[in-house]
């Protein structure tokens, strides 16, 4: 089958287009982008007016299955980034049981042979049980096409252990993915330490909680020569931190989330669950830190931490609520909005931060519009508005932080291996 797009105003970073061209599509896979393609195809997409870009590509998603399909599914979940136009996600490890065996990166890989509508990479625990214990068996894991290690959810304690796990993720080959946070700082917080958490009366999260964690992992990574990505950054000293780390050679890099760029702990109001996220929103210099540090490139990609609950897990009292958002849905839009339309980045930087470079730090395959490449790419209506509603949301839990916002951007297509997979008002 043949597919062609005409008219489009194509951003794609990797091959330094940033204008009109025609996409031919071919058997799966992009054939040419030139000028003006007047090819027969099967299918032909005027997207005059339109931006094309290629497929994000998620580095944060928590797909919950295997154990807590009650939240969210491999189904469910990579049907949900379809619908914003990712075609890559990294699945976390910290589902039930967690990925911390070669025998349950299996069985996850068998689930997503089965079930998954988009790619999806996989990341590995880097303790047993992501107890902060034990290490797994972490050069096993590379063979088994495993890309990353991490215990999102907590971080790991012992110093000692972490540093042993980079030596070993460096001769594997894997990724490092360090989530910060100092439970002891943290001390049981449930939102943002600072004059929000003292009108709700709620235990707050320091700031320090995170960027200290930072600092130690930051100096870790040096110490074991290894790449390490710090996940969902939240505050301004964290992203210091890593811009310093930088310029001296360490092999560091970073992302954040939209509600990170986007809201702050004044969000909550009173006591709104669906923006309880873990690290938790900061306050104004933090989100005007973040978008600094998208803008000068300190903070490398944009990913969604999509992090699905139940309704009854969050519809109950503030303190006893589970941390989390989802955000497959919406990233696009709210990056679009925020980021674009508020000048902060301009369309060739979006796409760096939310395909290029993420695809770059996982080192797989993606993130491009080059002649050859299989065809992941998404057609978006730069200006369309629309508004997050309940009812419209793919993923199986709704806990997002972004209802009834009004966004401007929209995904009209998106094609995945060559077809079109996702189509605006498709019932």
């Amino acid at each position: 089958m043949k597919l062609l797009i005409k008219n489009a105003h194509v951003i794609d970073p990797a091959n330094n287009i940033a204008d009109f061209r025609d996409i031919l599509v071919e058997n799966s896979r992009i054939s040419r982008v030139a000028k003006s393609i007047s090819n027969g195809a099967d299918k032909v997409i005027d997207a005059t007016g339109k931006i094309v870009i290629p497929a994000l590509v998620d580095m944060h998603v928590h797909l919950r299955e295997p154990g807590r399909e009650d939240k969210e599914t491999i189904a469910s979940g990579t049907r949900a980034a379809l619908k914003g136009g990712i075609g890559t996600v990294l699945a976390m490890p910290n589902t039930v049981p967690a990925i911390d065996s070669v025998e349950n990166v299996r069985l996850l890989k068998s689930i997503i042979k089965e079930t998954a509508e988009t790619h999806v990479a996989i990341a590995a625990a880097i303790t047993v049980g992501r107890l902060g214990k034990e290490l797994t068996a972490i050069p096993q894991f590379r063979k088994e096409g495993v890309v990353a290690i991490t215990d999102d959810g907590s971080s790991v304690e012992s110093a000692e252990l972490l540093y042993k796990a980079m030596r070993k993720a460096r001769e594997s080959r894997l990724l490092v993915i360090c989530h910060c946070e100092d439970k002891a700082l943290a001390a049981g917080g449930v939102m943002n330490l600072g004059p929000e958490s003292t009108r709700l009366g709620l235990r707050g999260i320091s700031g320090e909680s995170e960027y200290k964690r930072v600092q130690r992992d930051v100096d870790l990574a040096a110490k074991a020569k290894c790449p390490v990505h710090v996940a969902h950054v939240s505050c301004a000293e964290s992203v210091e931190i890593i811009a310093k780390a930088k310029k001296k050679g360490v092999k560091v890099t970073c992302e954040t989330a939209p509600h990170y760029f986007v809201l702050t702990d004044e969000a909550l109001g009173e006591y709104d669950t669906s923006k309880k996220m873990n690290p938790p929103l900061r306050g104004r210099k933090d989100v005007e830190a973040i978008k600094d540090g998208l803008a000068r490139g300190t903070i490398d990609a944009i990913a969604s931490d999509h992090a699905p609950h139940t309704i009854s897990e969050k519809d109950i009292e503030f303190d006893r609520a589970e941390f989390g958002v989802i955000g497959l849905e919406t990233e696009l839009a709210v990056s679009i909005t925020m980021l674009v339309h508020g000048g902060v980045l301009d369309w060739t930087g979006l796409v760096q931060k939310l395909a290029v470079n993420p695809a770059k730090i996982l080192g797989l395959d993606r993130g491009t519009l080059s002649a050859g490449k299989e065809a992941d790419l998404v057609i978006i209506d730069p200006n369309k508005e629309w508004v997050v509603r309940t009812e419209d949301l793919v993923s199986k839990s709704k806990n997002s932080a972004f209802l009834n916002a009004a966004l401007k951007g929209s995904v009209d297509y998106t094609v995945f291996g060559g077809k079109v997979v996702y189509k605006a008002n498709d019932k």
